[in-house]
């Protein structure tokens, strides 16, 4: 039976998160994009958020935010939402579902605690702007 399941893995799929202000990583507010890099469109794009972790000796955990898309094209990015500075000190996750060529896909993308920094820093693919990324 198992060998009847398709074992598929996400490919071209990213979540990067960018300073609001470009070159001004000292932004309180910054943005959360996921991005498409494959050439053909993605449908019914689910993506779950959350923060959680300890703040100042303080055990935190964020609302869980949901966002949906119908379709995100080939080779383009959707604002997923904004992510106050304040927040980079907790791990920050995103669990991402979405339909391509008939078949369910889903991916757990997670910001560890002090990931989220200038010093891992890359060039975003279509942003052209610079941030911290997973593929």
């Amino acid at each position: 039976m198992m060998k009847d399941i398709p074992n598929l893995k996400v490919k071209d799929l990213a979540i990067a998160i960018v300073p609001r202000q470009e070159n001004d990583p000292d932004e309180e507010l910054w943005d959360v994009y996921i991005l498409n890099l494959r050439d053909e469109p993605i449908d019914s794009v689910f993506i779950n958020s959350k923060g959680y972790g300890e703040l100042e000796g303080e055990q935190l955990k964020t609302t869980t935010l949901r966002h949906f898309f119908e379709r995100i094209y080939g080779l383009k990015t959707e604002q997923i939402e904004p992510i106050q500075r304040k927040l980079f000190g907790l791990t920050n996750e995103f669990w991402v579902s979405f339909m391509y060529k008939g078949h369910m896909y889903d991916k757990k993308y997670v910001f560890v605690k002090g990931s989220i920094d200038e010093m891992n820093f890359t060039t975003i693919p279509i942003l052209e702007r610079k941030g911290v990324m997973i593929r």
